[in-house]
């Protein structure tokens, strides 16, 4: 009888083997990340209370899948941490405790960067079991996660207030500041020189990447935080997980070896804005990638925008910064050295700036926007000629003339030409380059045979090889 509950047993546990094995071939695992993934692959920023109706992970994991028909490679989460009563910020920039109506104060959901808990969920997006769904999603189609991460500085409802002031820049009587030179009073400076607090939000860090399976971080502000911070926190996470780094920063010695993947392009956005004007655009654009060549490394990789949720939310929308220029500048963002940015909406033409401190949401019909960045991105997930990590396809500017920008890619023989007319007139150009090329967006040939090619006002091509 014994022997034969024995056996009983051990068919039990060979079926449960079985099963098991049969439950893992379902679960998609992601690969583990490589720098070799950086090459043709475009980044989302979530902004999770916008995005939907709802304001919820849930919303926002249904379209994981409508995404990758975009190209997108990795979703940067805005913060999703809890945010802090005290002091919370209100649309207008008031404190939000100071609205009489209560119904009013309600709205005033306050800052993402007001985290009063590194290590927890904000209930106003869902729960952990929540986001553990949505990060599974993402997984499942081949993407990366990485959550917006706010080292600078944190809410006044933080415990670490409470427990361990010194971890806060103090003034002269010993109050806990602000961050100096700012108007960001919702929120209280950290102090770098205290080694206890780097220990702490290290070990914050890492619980995402071990515990919850994200993939790195975007850090907030990462320039204001000492590079020093960044050389002992850096390696600890990567010892723990294979990670992708993206510095709020433009500074080239956070992308020194081991350090930050990728930093912001803040020269080309704010060059964008100016070349929408239409003054010198070609100069300007052609003295900003000089200026970048000479002050990153070959293999540095910037962030290339037009919109993101600061740019947005407080300078405007596309529209309103560029005009009849964002969708040859959109193009350009693209077949430009790095990796392209979407924002929350811009695949939705977004035309009006959401609220920061308040609800708000995105259009959700797809129109000429979500048809361009569909487009836009099968051709930078296919062409070698858009790589743009540490293994780049070259980047050279083919011709100077008025207002006409052609630059060309190549990546051993794999050739993408963009040009485009920077204005709002007419213009022409007649380029060296000969032979048959594919319209890489619209479909057809071009023919350059020593012929001018004719632009309308801020039209733009796309030629390949």
């Amino acid at each position: 009888m014994k022997r034969l509950g024995i056996i009983a047993m051990l068919l039990l546990s060979m079926l449960s083997c079985q099963k098991e094995v049969a439950d893992n071939k379902d679960k998609k695992q992601i690969a583990p990340f490589a720098s070799e993934m950086m090459e043709n692959a475009i980044i989302y920023e979530a902004n999770i209370r916008q995005y939907s109706k709802e304001g919820s992970f849930d919303a926002f994991t249904k379209d994981i899948p409508e995404l990758k028909k975009l190209g997108v490679k990795i979703i940067w989460l805005m913060p999703v941490f809890p945010i802090s009563e005290t002091k919370r910020k209100a649309t207008g920039g008031q404190f939000a405790s100071l609205i009489e109506d209560e119904e009013e104060r309600k709205k005033m959901l306050g800052s993402y960067y007001a985290v009063t808990d590194f290590t927890k969920i904000n209930p106003e997006f869902g729960t952990i079991e929540d986001f553990r769904e949505l990060v599974k999603k993402a997984h499942e189609n081949d993407m990366y996660v990485i959550l917006d991460w706010v080292p600078n500085h944190t809410g006044w409802d933080h415990t670490w207030l409470k427990e361990h002031p010194e971890y806060y820049t103090q003034n002269e009587k010993g109050e806990v500041i602000h961050p100096e030179g700012t108007d960001w009073t919702d929120v209280a400076d950290l102090n770098y020189d205290n080694t206890d607090m780097r220990k702490e939000m290290i070990e914050d860090m890492k619980y995402w990447i071990t515990k919850e399976g994200v993939d790195g971080f975007r850090c907030d502000v990462a320039g204001s935080v000492p590079t020093n911070f960044w050389e002992q926190a850096i390696p600890q996470l990567r010892a723990e997980k294979s990670i992708f780094m993206l510095a709020e920063a433009w500074e080239p010695e956070l992308l020194k070896e081991g350090l930050f993947d990728m930093a912001y392009g803040w020269d080309r956005h704010h060059t964008l804005n100016h070349m929408a004007k239409g003054e010198e655009a070609v100069k300007k654009w052609n003295e900003t990638m000089k200026k970048d060549t000479e002050r990153y490394e070959a293999d540095d990789i910037l962030m290339t925008f037009v919109t993101n949720h600061d740019e947005n939310s407080w300078n405007g929308t596309i529209t309103e910064r560029m005009g009849n220029a964002g969708e040859a500048l959109t193009v350009l963002s693209y077949v430009a050295p790095g990796m392209p940015l979407i924002y929350s909406g811009q695949e939705y033409n977004l035309n009006h700036r959401l609220k920061f401190f308040e609800k708000d949401s995105i259009p959700k019909q797809k129109g000429s926007m979500w048809s361009l960045l569909e487009k836009l991105g099968k051709l930078k997930t296919t062409h070698p000629a858009l790589h743009g990590g540490r293994n780049g396809a070259a980047y050279t500017s083919i011709k100077e003339e008025g207002n006409i920008l052609a630059i060309e890619r190549d990546n051993n023989g794999k050739k993408l030409i963009y040009v485009a007319n920077l204005s709002d007139k007419p213009a022409q150009i007649t380029l060296s380059q000969k032979g048959s090329f594919s319209d890489g967006l619209n479909g057809g040939k071009v023919n350059l045979d020593g012929t001018a090619l004719e632009l309308a006002g801020w039209e733009y091509m796309v030629l390949i090889n």
